[in-house]
């Protein structure tokens, strides 16, 4: 079973979150980066990766996705903060 991933991403100030889902995770990311990823992230600038969880299989990381999109932000935000308390860009140090 491959597996996939769900991510959050946030612009500079850290105020603008996206949740996507991807099955190559660095790839997905520099997609962003580069402004290709989404309309939306390329719009509010959200270039930095915040969080991540790897899954097996993607329909899980999908169904992990829609269950994040309905979180309050408040909820998103202390689940960022388990794994990345200081709100730096994970993939800061990708080619």
């Amino acid at each position: 079973m491959k597996q996939g991933y769900v991510y959050i991403m946030s612009n500079f100030n850290r105020t603008v979150l996206y949740i996507g889902v991807t099955n190559d995770l660095e790839r997905r990311v520099k997609e962003h980066k580069s402004g290709k990823g989404s309309s939306f992230t390329s719009k509010y600038k959200c270039f930095y990766l915040m969080y991540f969880e790897r899954m097996q299989g993607i329909e899980n990381a999908i169904k992990r996705e829609k269950q994040l999109k309905n979180w309050k932000r408040d909820w998103k935000m202390n689940l960022i903060k388990e794994m990345n308390p200081r709100f730096k860009d994970l993939a800061e140090d990708w080619d």
